[in-house]
């Protein structure tokens, strides 16, 4: 919820406010999944104070972080967290004894990272292997990533990207080398692990030995 100015004013330093991205990218609710979807490489923490505004109030101090390949929102938001506590251990005393600089936020590069739905989770196989990937990636562990299997959601909790060579329509099941596989715009993804509906999470591998007629289904987009 956005402060009021008559609230913001209040305490004789100002509010200040850590977000999870390197402002001005990814303002909003969503920070974390929205660098991974972008396919960024590095993202990190702000401190800022707060305006009247949604995240655009001047920067403090940032921190940055890697994003590695293998991240995924809940790995990812686990690092920032500690990142977040030291930005502040180093910078909140700071500020309290002596300031600092507040650097205005460069609007033009300013992108915006909405709460997402659960219905977003739906994947899309006309998309790349790699924009698939980081979608699941990027919606673990909430809201998720799925297909609809026999009128179920079918959560797609780990996949691996691969080149392949074939005609098959975008959303054409697989199987490669024991997993299940998807045929995206570019290639395949690799159903590592998934959880149907009503059961534990599980191989890929070990679930297709169970659903043998999983192979050959067409997803819509």
């Amino acid at each position: 919820k956005i402060l009021r100015a008559e609230v913001l004013t209040l305490p004789k330093l100002g509010c200040l406010n850590l977000h999870a991205s390197l402002l001005p990218r990814h303002r909003g609710a969503a920070p974390i999944p929205a660098a991974i979807l972008a396919g960024d490489s590095e993202t990190g923490i702000t401190l800022m104070k707060m305006d009247e505004g949604l995240d655009t109030g001047p920067i403090l101090a940032q921190k940055k972080i890697a994003i590695r390949a293998e991240d995924t929102a809940e790995t990812l938001g686990r690092n920032l967290a500690v990142l977040a506590a030291e930005t502040l251990r180093v910078f909140f005393p700071l500020y309290i004894r002596e300031g600092l600089t507040a650097m205005p936020q460069d609007a033009t590069r300013a992108t915006y990272a909405p709460q997402l739905k659960k219905e977003e989770g739906r994947l899309d196989f006309r998309l790349s292997s790699e924009q698939l990937s980081r979608k699941v990636r990027a919606f673990q562990p909430w809201p998720g990533t799925f297909v609809l299997w026999k009128e179920q959601p079918l959560k797609i909790l780990e996949v691996q990207t691969e080149d392949y060579p074939g005609a098959q329509a975008p959303g054409t099941v697989l199987e490669h080398g024991r997993y299940p596989a998807v045929r995206t715009s570019d290639g395949i993804i690799i159903l590592l692990r998934v959880q149907p509906a009503g059961k534990r999470p599980m191989p890929g591998d070990e679930f297709l030995r169970g659903a043998k007629d999983f192979t050959g289904q067409i997803f819509a987009g």
